[in-house]
């Protein structure tokens, strides 16, 4: 009879490897009232990455890139790190403040304006160190189906409205269908 016992590994392969390094923080996420926990700093919308926000603290401000798009799907801006690299007619401004402490999240937030409007596209401010608020904005997504979000919910299009929802990410992004 073998007596030879069979090896069960019981943590995930690679686990020694990884160890001693520290992983990186993830980010927090609020849009509207609705919270999505360990993200990567990225929102999709229909499938498609549409926001991404990068906090470097030792660098100074918050920081997104964007795209955006009118009622038809059109892309008419972009947005990157904060600086606008197509603005379809100069339709859209961005606000951020210049000058703020590094060791402070106070002040930290972008504020996109649509000029033709007068609506906020985008309004975001750090809340912490880890975490971005995204308290309101009316925009439209790739397929250009509106976007609203209030401090109170995210709605797209005229059939999801999000509201008070916890999701935990896993360091994937904050997913909006």
């Amino acid at each position: 009879m073998d007596d030879s016992a069979t090896f069960r590994r019981t943590e995930p392969f690679g686990h020694a490897a990884t160890a001693g390094v520290i992983s990186k923080p993830r980010l927090e996420l609020r849009i509207g009232s609705n919270i999505f926990r360990s993200t990567n700093g990225v929102v999709t919308i229909h499938g498609k990455e549409h926001l991404v926000f990068e906090v470097k603290p030792e660098q100074g401000p918050l920081l997104a890139t964007l795209d955006l798009y009118n009622e038809r799907g059109i892309r008419m801006a972009h947005l990157r790190r904060n600086v606008l690299t197509l603005n379809d007619s100069g339709r859209f401004t961005v606000d951020v403040p210049v000058g703020q402490p590094l060791s402070s999240v106070d002040g930290r937030f972008i504020l996109v304006t649509d000029l033709q409007s007068g609506h906020i596209v985008l309004e975001a401010r750090m809340a912490s160190e880890h975490r971005v608020d995204l308290t309101r904005g009316k925009l439209y997504s790739h397929k250009g189906m509106p976007i609203e979000i209030t401090p109170h919910y995210c709605r797209i299009g005229s059939g999801t409205a999000l509201f008070g929802n916890i999701v935990e990410a896993r360091g994937g992004p904050a997913v909006l269908d």
